[in-house]
């Protein structure tokens, strides 16, 4: 399931791990009361998802001190590089039940 690091449902799970609401800005992964953040979050969702997705599960043997400078220049430069939509798109029914709160 999915929240939104500001909902509430957001800051309760990170209030939980003792995690920073207000100056944390990455993907969390909470998986059997462990958290992950950035790199490692993202390839333990990649190992889950269908396709090549999967593939990027191997960098999960470089070290994070060293995924992380990457993932910090992706994000910084991410919107320059790949460009950045003027709306969000509205979700189907089936996406929105993932979430676990609910507009």
């Amino acid at each position: 399931m999915f929240a939104s690091l500001q909902s509430e449902s957001g800051r309760k799970l990170m209030n939980h791990f003792g995690l920073d609401s207000e100056n944390l800005k990455t993907i969390i992964l909470i998986e059997q009361e462990k958290y992950y953040i950035k790199t490692t979050a993202a390839l333990k969702i990649s190992k889950e998802l269908r396709g090549t997705w999967k593939l990027f599960y191997v960098f999960i043997i470089v070290p994070p001190f060293i995924r992380n400078i990457f993932y910090t220049i992706l994000s910084k430069y991410r919107y320059r590089w790949f460009g950045k939509r003027n709306a969000c798109r509205v979700p189907s029914q089936e996406e929105k039940e993932k979430f676990l709160e609910q507009n």
